[in-house]
């Protein structure tokens, strides 16, 4: 199951898969998730409603999709927020991270086995800003961008007859 961030829904609406340039991809984006193949966390659904526009009403009308935190993810967040203090990143980097989505994201993913799906790249040098990459790496939980999700769920936005 792949695990999505708050940027991969943003980024879709924003950019390649506009509401109204791409209904296909949220059509396929709500299919997945009904399977169980690809979902998301409640902090993302928190972050994702806090806006006014059709992407918070999107996500208003898909609870389903975002999971909750459970034992085995408590357990992943000390384990993460131990790494996250081991004094690579400033302590405002520490303090941000352990704040917003990202943090519970990685966790969630490393209870359940899950794969996060992120636009963040890897940064070995980061001290500034814990990003989604680094953590995932330090748990050993896989990441990958949306294009690379969807090539491996073999998806296809075809206008078809169109």
């Amino acid at each position: 199951m792949y695990l999505l961030d708050t940027n991969v829904f943003i980024e879709a609406k924003n950019r390649y898969y506009a509401f109204d340039l791409a209904p296909g991809f949220w059509d396929w984006l709500e299919a997945d998730a009904d399977a169980g193949v690809i979902g998301s966390i409640e902090e993302v659904n928190d972050e994702l409603v806090a806006g006014a526009d059709e992407l918070a009403e999107w996500a208003r009308a898909h609870p389903d999709m975002f999971k909750s935190a459970d034992q085995q993810t408590a357990l992943k967040l000390a384990e993460l927020a131990t790494w996250a203090s081991s004094g690579q990143f400033i302590q405002a980097a520490v303090d941000e991270f352990l704040d917003v989505a990202d943090y519970y994201l990685v966790a969630h993913a490393a209870a359940h086995g899950r794969t996060v799906v992120t636009h963040e790249i890897y940064q070995s040098n980061a001290r500034k800003r814990i990003l989604i990459p680094n953590a995932c790496r330090a748990l050993g939980v896989p990441y990958c961008t949306t294009f690379t999700m969807l090539r491996s769920r073999s998806v296809r936005l075809d206008l078809g007859a169109a």
